[in-house]
């Protein structure tokens, strides 16, 4: 891969762990309107830990980067089907399998950047089917 399509991984990864890190209601206020899948966020989530070890083995991250990334990936890897069922909205305020999640990106952003609190993505418009 590329210097810019790991770069394009990289912010991608750092974007979602910063929204996985935040404290509840900043996730929910994130959301908005938004109607997102949990099981659609689990994917993405699992993908983004997946191609973590091409990036790490390119050194675009560092071996605990790595872990905290794995040890998020595994804990997604733990959510049953019925856990993934319904929106992400209802998951993050009933499941407590979210504050693990919430934890373990604290934990990569802490090690990473040296503080968990970072600013959240900007929301993405929702798709309208409209051109």
């Amino acid at each position: 891969m590329n210097h810019l399509g790991d770069e394009r991984l990289r912010s991608w990864t750092m974007r979602f762990m910063a929204l996985l890190a935040a404290d509840t209601p900043d996730q929910l206020a994130w959301l908005g309107k938004r109607e997102e899948d949990t099981k659609g966020v689990v994917e993405e989530v699992e993908l983004l830990c997946r191609v973590s070890e091409g990036l790490a083995e390119r050194g675009v991250f560092k071996p605990e980067d790595l872990h905290n990334l794995r040890a998020i990936g595994r804990r997604l890897g733990e959510i049953d089907a019925g856990g993934r069922v319904g929106l992400w909205d209802n998951a993050l305020a009933t499941d407590p399998v979210w504050d693990d999640i919430r934890s373990l990106a604290r934990q990569f952003l802490l090690t990473r950047l040296g503080d968990w609190r970072q600013p959240l993505p900007p929301p993405v418009r929702p798709h309208t089917g409209d051109r």
